[in-house]
């Protein structure tokens, strides 16, 4: 009885999430959802008024076409969710490419196109990603599938780590490897491969969750690091110690997400991360920006990003082995969002310092995409 009073709590969350995102989140990003420029802003103030920004980065334009894409798959006004998310994928197929065929990192805020025309792994997995996102919702296969096939092949031209495995993070290749970019390609492959069943995103998948079992975990605790030397051998110091919850909380996640689209049993490091990271969170259920491989905070600051990958981690660990403890733990999370971090008219404080004090000046738009993803997730598997 009990197990069930508690899904049926997390149900109900569900249908409070499905509310917050109706009503409150997809209505103030639409409202603000272009600027004169045709381009989505990257920033809000707390007020919800448009802060005036000279450039805008590519990876918030993939974000916001997944977001409207996510709305548009909810049901939430179609017109709008299709139109705001047709014009994502205009930005992303045209002015947001350099003429390498990657993605570029950063745009001129008043329509001039790019500012900084260099590939970035981290903004060419999130236009893969919207892309694939897209492809599933109100723009088609079409017209999304052929750009991201096009980009993919730039990638493996352009950055393809032949010798170490993965792909270079910025070109030239730099002289510090990076897991965070390759978690998020990771995403987009997994995206992808709904998208288009047939081609191969999954194989590419394969290589990178190799890569998670053989260098990003190779570390102390077998805990995800974050970087590394150009061989991805372990770094010395610091960037070997320091860990982020979040991150271990997001492999989680993706690790099911893999698991169950590959049809493969969970992977022992799904628990294994997922113990470190409750382990880390103080009685509230928060989760902090750094810690110590052995547990002890670093950055104990708090941002709305690691309670979003909290709950989802929550719900894949859930949605495995459906035991009470899962479900508890993602109301616990879920309350922690709504609580504090986000606000009854669709936005955020996105970052409070160790006391609670508010330490964010702004509204980023990025946020949402982690938000939108963490509360579709919560529908998704509660079936609400």
């Amino acid at each position: 009885m009990r197990h069930q009073m508690t899904e049926s709590a997390l149900r109900r969350r569900a249908r409070e999430a499905r509310t917050w995102l109706f009503d409150s989140c997809f209505p103030l990003w639409a409202e603000h959802g272009l600027t004169d420029a045709g381009l989505f802003p990257e920033v809000l103030s707390l007020d919800h008024d448009e802060l005036e920004r000279e450039t805008t980065r590519v990876r918030v334009q993939a974000r916001q076409t997944y977001v409207f894409s996510e709305a548009w798959r909810l049901g939430w006004k179609r017109e709008v969710s299709q139109r705001l998310t047709e014009t994502g994928v205009a930005i992303l197929t045209g002015p947001a490419l350099a003429p390498t065929g990657l993605p570029g990192r950063i745009l001129g805020a008043d329509g001039s196109g790019l500012r900084d025309a260099s590939a970035d792994l981290y903004d060419t997995a999130f236009v893969l990603f919207a892309l694939a996102e897209a492809a599933r919702g109100p723009v088609g296969r079409d017209a999304c599938l052929p750009m991201a096939a096009s980009i993919l092949a730039a990638l493996d031209r352009l950055a393809k780590d032949a010798a170490h495995g993965g792909y270079a993070e910025t070109l030239p290749p730099p002289g510090q490897r990076l897991q965070n970019p390759h978690m998020h390609l990771l995403e987009a492959c997994l995206s992808l491969a709904k998208a288009d069943p047939q081609a191969d995103h999954l194989v590419r998948a394969a290589d990178i969750i190799t890569l998670f079992h053989t260098r990003f975990t190779a570390g102390e605790g077998g805990l995800l690091g974050e970087k590394f030397m150009p061989d991805w051998s372990a770094p010395s110091g610091a960037a070997a110690e320091i860990v982020e919850p979040g991150h271990q909380f997001e492999w989680v996640w993706l690790l099911h997400t893999h698991a169950r689209a590959a049809g493969l049993p969970a992977p022992d490091a799904m628990a294994r991360l997922y113990s470190f990271g409750i382990a880390t969170l103080d009685e509230a259920g928060r989760a902090c920006q750094e810690v110590t491989r052995a547990g002890a905070p670093h950055d104990a600051s708090r941002r709305t990003w690691p309670q979003t990958e909290a709950l989802k981690a929550h719900l894949a660990m859930y949605e495995q082995r459906g035991e009470e403890r899962y479900a508890a733990a993602a109301c616990r999370s879920f309350d922690v969002l709504m609580d504090e971090f986000l606000t009854e008219d669709g936005g955020w404080i996105d970052h409070f310092a160790a006391d609670g004090s508010v330490l964010a000046k702004d509204m980023p738009a990025s946020t949402g995409y982690h938000v939108v993803l963490a509360f579709a997730e919560l529908i998704r598997v509660m079936n609400a």
